[in-house]
């Protein structure tokens, strides 16, 4: 799903975000994700990513930079666990997994999309 670049400026209500009944699309199973702002010429993205407990995106590897701030609850992958407030910086080239103890909501802003390694 791409969206078209905005050509002025907007914003999303915490009502808006928080709402569950639309926009939001399953990533894997117990991930589900809402794109917020996606321009399909250099791949960058922005994003929310909503964890069910103990749901898990498998190993990817970073064409590009991510960024991550966790909104609420906590994730975690082989570097440690990042509870509400953190923020993550994957460069270009790393690889990891992720996955949600007890749930979390988290922004995300891609730079480019990320590869899946082994399915």
């Amino acid at each position: 799903m791409t969206h078209p670049k905005p050509t002025m400026p907007f914003t999303l209500s915490p009502e808006i975000l928080a709402d569950d009944s639309s926009g939001w699309h399953p990533l894997r199973e117990g991930v589900l994700l809402r794109m917020l702002f996606q321009e399909s010429d250099s791949g960058y993205s922005v994003g929310l990513i909503r964890y069910q407990p103990g749901a898990s995106v498998p190993l990817h590897k970073h064409i590009g930079d991510e960024h991550i701030y966790v909104l609420s609850g906590s994730q975690q992958d082989e570097r440690g666990i990042y509870p509400t407030g953190s923020y993550i910086y994957n460069p270009e080239g790393s690889q990891h997994s992720v996955s949600s103890q007890d749930g979390c909501l988290v922004l995300v802003h891609w730079h480019k999309p990320v590869e899946f390694v082994g399915g």
